[in-house]
């Protein structure tokens, strides 16, 4: 698998002109798009627009197609595929490099964006007004970028790209509202795969549920699963499973003569005092005080 270092190395494996700012690379696309014919990784962050005819994107688990959402983004690091790419109409591209956030206050801020560890089936899908949004935004980035630099440009741009991320983020949102009426209740469907692993025995057999594990089970990425939740609940995943365990714990707190530590091991606590400060901080009481409660 081809590795880039730098937007110059990648520009140079697919014969496009070199980038004007070494860390920062800008590509419009019309009826085709530059894909390569081999995975790659790089060290820089992409945000893509596409309306795709045909062809492929594949990163994280998943295939990137012409149902899949018109915007997408993708970490350092992270394999991605383009093959056969046509378009309906232009798009864009936009490359940088973690160095070029250094020393702003977007390289901190990046990383709270959830988005860029979704799957490609989790693509963001744009109105037409949300579109003339992002356009008009990568437009002025596009102008800064063929403009001759000054001690201005670096600033500019990236507080253009950080309002394309801030407009992703509440467009994510309304996505979320969208597709809760069509896909129901997502909780419903994570706690039944939360009671359904318990029921099968891997609390004690294989430990606590993990976010990962849940989400591979409902076929959504970890990070995408918890957004949609926070936006549908106010919870994120980790809560929903920290709430349910407590409620199994109840449970059995109220029904068996087992002992604290007896319980946390059968709920796949490794380590019992964890178990019981989890316990308080949800419930207000220790296990020993709800026990004793529930008896009296």
């Amino acid at each position: 698998m081809l590795h880039f270092n730098s937007l110059a190395d990648m520009h140079r494996a697919n014969n496009y002109p070199a980038p004007e700012i070494p860390l920062l690379s800008l590509m419009r696309c019309t009826q085709s798009c530059p894909s390569g014919a081999t995975e790659f990784t790089g060290d820089f962050y992409m945000v893509s627009f596409k309306k795709m005819k045909s062809g492929t994107i594949t990163y994280g688990r998943t295939r990137y197609d012409h149902q899949s959402g018109s915007m997408f983004f993708t970490r350092p690091r992270q394999t991605l595929e383009m093959r056969n790419i046509e378009l309906e109409e232009e798009g864009f591209g936009i490359y940088f490099h973690d160095d070029y956030l250094s020393g702003h206050p977007l390289h901190a801020e990046i990383k709270k964006y959830g988005f860029f560890d979704y799957e490609t089936n989790e693509a963001l899908h744009l109105s037409p007004k949300e579109e003339q949004t992002i356009w008009e935004l990568y437009a002025k980035i596009e102008n800064e970028y063929h403009n001759n630099p000054d001690e201005f440009s670096r600033g500019i741009i990236l507080g253009h790209l950080d309002s394309i991320l801030k407009y992703s983020q509440r467009f994510y949102k309304r996505q979320f509202l969208n597709r809760i009426p069509m896909a129901g209740t997502t909780v419903t469907r994570f706690n039944d795969a939360l009671s359904a692993y318990a029921k099968d025995g891997n609390l004690s057999e294989k430990g606590l549920p993990s976010v990962a594990s849940i989400s591979k089970e409902m076929q959504m990425s970890p990070r995408y699963l918890s957004d949609l939740l926070k936006q549908e609940t106010g919870k994120t995943a980790i809560d929903l499973i920290h709430i349910f365990l407590v409620s199994e714990a109840k449970n059995l707190l109220a029904g068996e003569n087992q002992t604290v530590a007896e319980i946390a091991y059968r709920l796949g606590f490794e380590n019992p005092p964890y178990f019981s400060r989890l316990f308080k901080k949800e419930t207000g009481l220790s296990p020993n005080q709800f026990k004793r409660e529930i008896l009296n």
